[in-house]
């Protein structure tokens, strides 16, 4: 089992200002996103404003990433990928809009803008900005996960394509499924204490996890593959099909659950 101290706000690679620079930049796209937002069912169409928030908020990241850090890689889900990043030993992961689906259908919430710098393939600096909540979790002053509640645990899972497994893991665990949006608004849910464990397996790339996983080791969650080996970023490959985020005390549990339902990963 892997377990995850929390990150600093400095260290060999990073400092303090890329942290509060992470969430500057989630919440300025996040408002960018609202604006278009504002357009669905008047002067939008909702794959309208999906595509048009994917874009814009893409070449805001991007461009304001190359202007404040000409050094650094960039991956962006919205973005051509360049193997040049493989060269950097630092790397920002953006995704410009997780939960585009549900971006398009106002006024649900579970959406999300992440933005994840990666140094040495460890997501140590993110923020998770949730627009439609006027909230952003960021690494820059961490917030502490909630303290966990008595029943069972709780599952946070896709709303629309929850994984095949889930279930079994559910009876395993004796938890219940919450199902939501985004990634994003998956991991602030532990954070937040909405829900006990978040699992994913099969279908993910390094965008939709850095930022998320970067909080919530940040605010003191248990993070890994389902495995339990380590989260990596910056791969040539940036297919990370699966991941959990935990509370430390619950860790061991799930994993073992997770083998004894025989995920593949």
């Amino acid at each position: 089992m892997s377990t995850n101290s929390e990150e600093t706000l400095s260290g060999a690679g990073w400092d303090a200002s890329d942290h509060f620079t992470a969430r500057s930049l989630a919440e300025e796209a996040g408002e960018l996103l609202l604006g278009i937002r504002k357009g669905v069912g008047t002067t939008l169409l909702a794959d309208q404003a999906r595509r048009e928030g994917d874009s814009r908020s893409h070449g805001f990241l991007a461009s304001a990433i190359a202007q404040r850090f000409p050094g650094d890689g960039l991956l962006s889900e919205e973005g051509a990928d360049s193997y040049d990043r493989l060269q950097r030993d630092r790397v920002w992961i953006v995704d410009p809009l997780d939960g585009t689906r549900e971006f398009g259908e106002p006024p649900r919430t579970d959406w999300a803008v992440h933005v994840c710098l990666a140094v040495g393939g460890r997501a140590v600096v993110g923020a998770v900005a949730l627009p439609a909540r006027g909230l952003v979790l960021s690494t820059a002053e961490p917030q502490r996960a909630s303290e966990g509640r008595p029943g069972p645990l709780r599952i946070a899972v896709s709303r629309s394509r929850p994984p095949a497994f889930v279930e079994g893991l559910a009876e395993v665990l004796g938890a219940d499924l919450v199902p939501m949006g985004s990634a994003g608004a998956k991991a602030a849910a532990v954070v937040l204490g909405d829900a006990d464990v978040y699992v994913h397996a099969g279908g993910q790339y390094e965008w939709d996890s850095a930022a998320p996983v970067a909080v919530a080791r940040s605010a003191g969650l248990h993070t890994s593959r389902i495995d339990g080996s380590p989260l990596v970023y910056n791969q040539p490959n940036p297919w990370l099909p699966d991941l959990v985020i935990c509370r430390q005390e619950s860790a061991a549990e799930v994993l073992r659950a997770l083998n004894a339902t025989g995920v593949p990963h």
